[in-house]
């Protein structure tokens, strides 16, 4: 049997562990996998585009565990009532190809995308970073929030969006949260100026320029999380000039990243490097970073096997048949033949 978690299971592990804990908790399976970097099986994530969006495929294996994200980028979907993001994933074992776990990935990704992002910034940050500017406050943007001010302590975040109604939203969502303040702020400088942190999430398909050379600030980090397809970036190339870059893996964010405005010979560092200790983070404390995050199929592999290993600690999902169950594994025709559980006789019966 396969075990399916849906929405409502991740927010049950969100409300038993609490969200501090189970960003953390994603954070360390996270790192934990980043630290075994060659032993996994790597390729750039499979895209397929059009004029409104992207859908794509992430695989990637080690010895034991094979898995995948199916996801999605619309950001015209909000105006259907549909989540710009949308995802599921799989967990299968390399041994026998089993699917062990089928799972949603929509709320998954945003907490991956979190941790993902509190990791980076824990190593290339300054070690008193205390406040972050906030530009994009849509469906990413509580989650980090919540990220950086837990993980990290960072203690005033200052937000920015085109739509007011979604800083709105932001601020509804975090009100009450200890030792957090929130800043709205009316314009990306206003809420950049004197930020230790910057951390754009922005969701239109375009090559734009949310932060320009001039709001750069000597020692910031700047997290460029909404970055991630051919023709969609957030930063200006001359900030990418300024700073000091670090990827995830360096073939898909050549094609995905804010690097892609940049020269094939522009000089990155694939973020594994630093915790493995086999390059160096941030040189000194006026150093400007940048990590040009575009989600990497390893994050997800993270995130999956923590779904599972919660779900059994928890006791959650479902058992599905995904895969047929017979007694003779090569009379798989024999499985047409089968007589219909009762339930399901009934209702073919009345129909």
């Amino acid at each position: 049997m396969t075990t399916l978690l849906n929405t409502q299971d991740i927010a049950r592990m969100a409300q038993a562990l609490g969200v501090p804990a189970l960003l953390q908790r994603m954070c360390s399976y996270i790192e934990a996998d980043y630290l075994r970097w060659q032993e996994f099986d790597k390729c750039a994530r499979v895209a397929s585009h059009s004029a409104d969006g992207v859908i794509e495929l992430m695989p990637i294996a080690d010895a034991q565990l094979y898995t995948f994200k199916y996801v999605n980028g619309h950001p015209k979907n909000t105006q259907a009532g549909l989540p710009t993001v949308m995802a599921l994933g799989v967990l299968a074992d390399v041994a026998t190809g089993r699917p062990e776990l089928l799972s949603e990935l929509t709320l998954t990704t945003a907490l991956r995308t979190a941790a993902t992002s509190a990791m980076a910034a824990k190593q290339l940050a300054r070690r008193n970073a205390k406040s972050m500017a906030l530009i994009g406050n849509g469906a990413q943007s509580e989650f980090q929030a919540l990220a950086f001010h837990h993980l990290l302590g960072i203690e005033e975040i200052r937000l920015f969006d085109l739509d007011p109604a979604a800083s709105a939203k932001l601020m509804r969502n975090l009100q009450g949260q200890a030792g957090l303040r929130l800043k709205l702020c009316k314009s990306i400088a206003e809420a950049v100026r004197g930020a230790d942190i910057v951390t754009t999430v922005t969701a239109d398909k375009t090559n734009a320029t949310i932060l320009t050379p001039e709001m750069i600030e000597p020692g910031m980090h700047i997290n460029g999380v909404g970055g991630d397809c051919p023709g969609k970036t957030e930063l200006h190339p001359a900030v990418l000039e300024m700073a000091k870059v670090f990827v995830e893996f360096e073939p898909q964010s050549r094609i995905e990243g804010d690097v892609q405005q940049m020269p094939a010979d522009f000089p990155v560092t694939e973020f594994w490097r630093v915790l493995k200790g086999q390059a160096q983070g941030r040189d000194n404390d006026a150093q400007v970073t940048v990590f040009d995050s575009v989600g990497f199929a390893l994050e997800d592999y993270s995130a999956l096997r923590l779904l599972r290993d919660l779900a059994r600690e928890l006791g959650l999902g479902q058992d599905v048949s995904l895969v047929p169950s017979m007694a003779d594994p090569k009379d798989l025709f024999g499985q047409l033949q089968q007589r219909p559980a009762p339930m399901l006789a009934a209702t073919l019966a009345a129909a």
